[in-house]
């Protein structure tokens, strides 16, 4: 078993993918053709190809699933760790590794903004998130 997908096999299946929701598409790129078929086509979220974190977490199940039903006959197989294959070990057994990209909610902090106009008080979104207010918000971030 290989230790990981290579870049080849990784950009043949990228554009697979892409071709599968857009077969007009001349993109490569999952994350390239999500943000066009976003932008351009107006596409729902629910409609969009996978972004390439987690196609690649994928593509590792899919890999380690194939080689260990590839397996079967053979005596005392040695498998592969499923950590290193797109699962996680939690208590209550392996997950599936969804995506190796921070959690939206969590990266993007900078978006939160407030409408507070006479200085931020304790229904303020940025002190409730425990940030500070930027020149996004309403009071400029000057309170």
């Amino acid at each position: 078993m290989p230790n990981d997908v290579s870049e080849e096999s990784m950009s043949l299946l990228e554009r697979f993918v892409v071709l599968m929701y857009d077969r007009t598409s001349d993109t490569m790129e999952v994350n390239d053709a999500r943000k066009q078929l976003f932008a351009h086509k107006s596409r729902a979220l629910e409609n969009l190809p996978p972004k390439q974190a987690a196609l690649q977490q994928h593509i590792k199940r899919a890999s380690l699933q194939g080689y260990c039903w590839n397996q079967t006959l053979v005596l005392n197989p040695e498998l592969p760790i499923p950590s290193d294959w797109g699962w996680t070990k939690e208590a209550s057994g392996w997950q599936p590794l969804w995506t190796t990209l921070p959690e939206a909610s969590k990266s993007c902090h900078e978006l939160i903004h407030c409408g507070c106009k006479n200085g931020c008080t304790g229904r303020c979104k940025c002190t409730k998130a425990a940030l500070k207010c930027t020149a996004l918000c309403a009071c400029s971030g000057d309170c």
